[in-house]
């Protein structure tokens, strides 16, 4: 329309391990299955940030990366603070933290990163909006970093083609 000013987002696929902060409007997309991701957005910067992590917890220093939650949401959140913005207007949505039989023999790591990606942000005051955690299916998450709006579309088993088209962005 004439006159109407239109964001044109870029595309982001998000590997675990990784964090991503936006400073343009981004469309990040993952795909979880016992993994979480955190999704932070500035309601006042109106922009997003995003983890992907695969286990719960590091503490033992010099081995702790983003592949841990403890490590990747504590990040997720400084990094957004670093980037000027306030805790209150900061707002997180949890998803992933499936359960897979054959993967986690009898440890149900998907329920453990659920409740480290909770603790921290609890800690660090960050109010938990929405969550899609849990149960027994994958998920391709597709997130805005601009509008905070997501997309979750859940999978009874991840398959190559769930991936696509980011295979040779793994």
């Amino acid at each position: 329309m004439a006159g109407e000013k239109r964001l044109t987002s870029q595309q982001y696929y998000l590997s675990p391990g990784y964090i991503y902060v936006s400073r343009v409007p981004t469309v990040v997309s993952t795909v979880l299955g016992s993994a979480v991701s955190v999704c932070i957005f500035d309601k006042k910067k109106r922009i997003g940030a995003i983890n992907h992590f695969l286990y719960p917890e590091m503490k033992e220093k010099g081995k702790t990366t983003p592949l841990y939650g403890n490590v990747a949401t504590l990040a997720l959140v400084r990094l957004m603070l670093e980037g000027g913005s306030k805790v209150g207007h900061l707002v997180a949505q949890i998803l992933g933290g499936a359960y897979n039989f054959e993967v986690s023999k009898g440890r149900d790591i998907g329920r453990e990163n659920v409740q480290i990606a909770r603790r921290v942000l609890m800690k660090l005051g960050v109010k938990i909006i929405s969550e899609d955690v849990g149960g027994t299916l994958g998920r391709k998450i597709v997130f805005d970093t601009a509008t905070n709006e997501m997309a979750v579309l859940k999978v009874e088993r991840l398959r190559a083609s769930d991936w696509y088209p980011y295979e040779g962005l793994r």
